[in-house]
């Protein structure tokens, strides 16, 4: 065939190679959001007496405090000390606004956040059914019905992708045993844009009256939430004992 009818052979043999291009050609690369910067594993370390021996980025994690700290959770010092209403006015939220208030403990800031959100709410996650009993018993008797009680995970918040417009942790952050994976979590949980608002005592003050493992500097906590795929967008430092940092979904 190839010697009678020169001219089909060529468009044969040309038809024949552009295929063979097309089909092994690697395919278009579309344009998506960069992935996070893979996480640096876990480490482990003496137990001190205030961590667990197991570190994240060269952070021992400290002990959590239990349900049995409930009282120094609504001590009546807690506004003079830390100035929580001026922390909660400098979140600026939106009144439809859904915030998770991640490791709730009592529903302190949830009740007071949900006040501002007539029109939005506030999911109080915790890992403690004991703290989620005295968030139902508080809800019922104060009338709050913009206050959601909800049960996590250690290594999980267990919410609904893009279901939050923002979260707060507070004085929380520190105790996580999985952080990476709880940060993992909470970046899907968080629509785009989606903010994380962190408070913890400032590590760089000695001054401030807590144990060192309950506290962090700014330059820790940029570490692990940048690591996490998260922006750090600024620090207010208008309170007494605390940092808020503020950090932003891509």
């Amino acid at each position: 065939m190839l010697k009678r009818h020169p001219v089909a052979s060529s468009v044969v043999l040309l038809s024949g190679a552009l295929a063979l291009f097309f089909w092994t050609r690697p395919a278009p690369v579309t344009a998506s959001a960069p992935a996070p910067a893979p996480v640096a594993t876990y480490g482990r370390c003496p137990p001190s007496a205030d961590g667990i021996g197991k570190t994240f980025m060269g952070r021992e994690i400290s002990h959590v405090m239990g349900h049995p700290g409930i009282g120094w959770l609504e001590r009546t010092e807690r506004e003079k000390e830390e100035a929580p209403s001026k922390a909660i006015a400098l979140l600026g939220l939106a009144p439809d606004a859904v915030l998770a208030d991640i490791g709730a403990g009592s529903g302190y800031y949830s009740f007071r956040i949900a006040r501002l959100l007539p029109e939005g709410k506030v999911v109080a996650v915790d890992i403690q059914p004991e703290m989620l009993a005295f968030l139902k018993a508080e809800a019922a008797k104060l009338g709050v019905k913009n206050v959601q009680p909800h049960l996590g995970a250690v290594d999980d918040v267990r919410l609904a992708p893009s279901s939050l417009d923002a979260a707060l942790m507070v004085d929380a952050y520190h105790e996580f045993d999985h952080p990476a994976e709880m940060l993992a979590s909470l970046r899907a949980a968080l629509r785009p844009k989606g903010r994380i608002y962190l408070l913890e005592f400032r590590a760089e003050d000695e001054n401030v009256p807590i144990k060192p493992h309950h506290k962090m500097t700014e330059a820790q906590a940029r570490k692990e939430f940048e690591a996490c795929g998260f922006r750090f967008v600024t620090n207010k430092p208008d309170l007494p004992w605390q940092h808020l940092l503020i950090f932003e979904k891509p």
